[in-house]
């Protein structure tokens, strides 16, 4: 049996697939069985549309989550400007609060099995002036998933983002690699070090497939439990 009723995923840097990671684990595990939403408590860079500010990676979440949750529920938060979400909850005049994003989490986790709750950015991006991600995975009581993207780099920035998880006192219960880079040279010995060298079991490796669905990425994670 899956081990999580929810868990925090946050990557080794923005734009390294954590929404694809995200999407992919929901058909993960739907295909244990379980009921299994998303969620995306802030997103920053949203289209105006006739019900409103959308995010295209709360979206994509809410498409992989069964049941489907209303909105505003995956992403109490959206922000028009994409920009830090600090700076563009200033522009917006919006003043990020934990008490909102709590009672979003407490629906959800009403209505699933699992919930996967999407960061943003890299694992330091601050979600406003007072509050952090590691507030949020720990008011929210969350083991956390690190998304590494895999490309030059990865080796030093997977393992300061694993010290910093650590250091913020929060529990790192597994990795994924996201292949984002399609011409990084000695992908495998690169994940092979990784692999090694990160203290927590690797879920899975993601190839690079840009057109690929996120049901069909989901065959290449495997779960605990």
């Amino acid at each position: 049996m899956f081990p999580y009723p929810a868990f925090y995923v946050t990557g080794t840097d923005t734009g390294i697939g954590k929404t694809v990671t995200s999407s992919s684990l929901l058909h993960a595990l739907r295909g244990y069985g379980l009921r299994a939403v998303g969620m995306k408590p802030l997103a920053s860079g949203c289209d105006n549309t006739a019900d409103g500010w959308r995010n295209e990676d709360a979206l994509a979440l809410q498409a992989a989550s069964a049941p489907r949750p209303d909105y505003a529920l995956i992403n109490p938060y959206a922000l028009p400007q994409p920009l830090a979400p600090e700076i563009a909850a200033a522009e917006a005049g919006v003043t990020i609060e934990l008490a909102p994003l709590h009672a979003a989490f407490a629906q959800l986790r009403a209505m699933a099995d699992v919930v996967v709750v999407e960061g943003v950015g890299g694992w330091a991006a601050p979600l406003s002036a007072s509050l952090d991600q590691a507030d949020l995975a720990r008011a929210f009581d969350l083991p956390v998933v690190m998304v590494v993207g895999m490309r030059l780099g990865c080796l030093n920035h997977a393992r300061l983002t694993a010290a910093a998880i650590a250091a913020d006192g929060l529990r790192c219960v597994g990795w994924v690699a996201n292949e984002v880079d399609p011409e990084m040279a000695r992908r495998d010995e690169n994940f092979a070090l990784l692999d090694a060298r990160l203290p927590m079991p690797c879920w899975g490796r993601i190839p690079y497939d840009p057109e690929a669905a996120p049901d069909r990425l989901a065959a290449h994670l495997r779960l605990p439990g």
